[in-house]
């Protein structure tokens, strides 16, 4: 099967964004690629583990603007992580947000599989999902490096932490949930996504 029906197939499953026609609109980003982007991403070469904290929480006014969006605040964590086994670097993902009308924190989490480019000016994307078609995200950045631009259609979440069929619910993109620019920020700003405590304490030494 050729990549660009693969990709475009394995987007599809991730985050149900990709139609059909775009089938032959995206390819693998190369090697050079990838690692142009990682480095971006991680704002420097990751080693063998790395974070990216991003961070949005709209104001008032922005609200007003946008009457129905659903979401009030919202934390991406991307890591990256080399493994000796096959020498690749692995990224994935941990999301964060708060509801507007509702209370309680939701997160969701996640690996990323491809870095792909597509027919939307050459804009690198990382395609990330949660298992069991769970649904997923995009994330591309700005061009200065200082934003995670974070593209959704729908992905599975959990209330508090409590990966449980009760708590379990979706995010699911309305008029004005599909595409959110995140602020990048230390990364003790994610620290809240973190559950590991070796992991969390590796987080707060970068």
């Amino acid at each position: 099967m050729k990549f660009s029906l693969f990709a475009a197939l394995t987007l599809a499953a991730l985050t149900g964004a990709a139609h059909a026609e775009e089938a032959d609109k995206v390819r693998e980003a190369n090697k050079a690629e990838a690692e142009t982007f990682n480095a971006r991403m991680y704002a420097g070469v990751p080693g063998n583990k790395a974070y990216a904290c991003f961070v949005r929480r709209y104001d008032a006014e922005h609200l007003a603007r946008h009457p129905k969006q659903k979401v009030a605040s919202m934390k991406l964590l991307v890591s990256a992580e080399y493994d000796e086994e096959d020498k690749q670097l692995h990224n994935s993902f941990r999301l964060g947000f708060k509801y507007r009308h509702r209370s309680g924190d939701f997160d969701s989490s996640g690996s990323c599989h491809h870095v792909v480019l597509g027919d939307y000016g050459d804009e690198v994307r990382l395609g990330c999902g949660v298992d069991c078609e769970g649904g997923g995200i995009e994330v591309a950045l700005s061009k200065d490096n200082k934003s995670a631009i974070v593209r959704l259609e729908r992905v599975r979440v959990w209330q508090n932490n409590k990966p449980d069929d009760e708590a379990e619910q979706s995010l699911v993109a309305g008029a004005d949930d599909k595409i959110f620019r995140l602020d990048r920020a230390d990364s003790s700003e994610c620290a809240s996504l973190v559950t590991d405590r070796k992991e969390l304490a590796a987080l707060r030494h970068k």
